[in-house]
């Protein structure tokens, strides 16, 4: 990959911006190498984007992988007690930003639609699914 095109790429990514703090966010989980936050546009209550704190456009470039995953599976477990949902969801798209993210879903849709909710319901439900590192 050239060197420009992925700098460029860095510095319009907008995961990258939410990691540096340049754009807030609803943060459930965060240590030294992961960030999770509810996404803006859930398809259900608690609707989670886990992603590595460093760049890379797709999480099987992500040189740990293993431990990528580790962290996922902490979090989907925790949606789950937390939501009392018998299942949670997760899939991989990696269209939508090029960041390496790993969606996360308890449940079913709720009712909810893929649609932005209000920053105060949001709040609710980060304070909700918020988890210690």
């Amino acid at each position: 990959m050239d060197g420009s095109w992925y700098n460029v790429l860095m510095t319009d990514c907008i995961f990258c911006k939410i990691v540096a703090g340049e754009i807030p966010s609803y943060k459930i989980y965060e240590d030294e190498k992961y960030l999770a936050f509810l996404d803006i546009m859930p398809w259900c209550e608690g609707h989670t984007l886990v992603i590595p704190k460093q760049h890379v456009q797709w999480v099987w470039d992500y040189e740990n992988v293993g431990e990528y995953f580790e962290v996922v599976r902490k979090i989907a477990k925790h949606l789950g007690r937390v939501s009392g949902e018998e299942v949670v969801r997760s899939n991989i798209d990696g269209w939508e930003v090029p960041h390496a993210h790993i969606h996360v879903k308890p449940g079913k849709n709720n009712g909810m639609k893929g649609e932005q909710i209000a920053p105060e319901e949001m709040e609710k439900i980060r304070a909700k699914f918020t988890m210690l590192s």
